[in-house]
């Protein structure tokens, strides 16, 4: 499996409303400085994580995105379908369109491929928001450059 561009931004987006959500709503263009990420791709992905519910847009002044649900309730694998992203290891297993491979009958590396994807697919329905969260823990932490001030009086 080979995730997109829009997949990818797509969860480094939603785990950056995870960090970010005591703060209240988080306007499009923290979340794309923060993450590197257009505002206008970002946009584009967040619309299709609204209307998969996933996320809620909040108008006004402070406004911005929050998530629809606790970070615990919304699996990575949300995340990829909301964005219509495939999760196949291959075309030949995907399920949207079976009749992609023309030896489906005879070839025994469907049958790999097919475990893989399965194995993929559980592995995104079993990890959610929050376990990546827990996982940042474990990240190890970027040296804080050492201030050196100078006062003149």
């Amino acid at each position: 499996m080979r995730l997109s561009t829009k997949g990818r931004y797509g969860v480094r987006a939603m785990f950056d409303l995870t960090m970010h959500r005591s703060a209240g709503p988080i306007s499009v263009k923290s979340i794309s400085r923060r993450q590197g990420i257009s505002i206008n791709y970002l946009e584009q992905i967040f619309n299709q994580l609204g209307r998969a519910g996933l996320i809620q847009s909040i108008r006004g002044p402070g406004g911005g995105f929050i998530l629809s649900r606790t970070p615990g309730e919304i699996k990575i694998l949300d995340i990829i379908k909301a964005l219509k992203e495939p999760i196949a290891p291959v075309a030949c297993v995907d399920d949207k369109d079976p009749d992609q491979c023309e030896r489906i009958d005879t070839c025994v590396t469907r049958l790999l491929w097919k475990r893989l994807g399965e194995r993929i697919r559980e592995v995104l329905e079993n990890t959610s928001l929050e376990d990546l969260l827990k996982e940042t823990d474990q990240l190890p932490r970027a040296p804080q450059p050492e201030h050196h001030h100078m006062f003149n009086i």
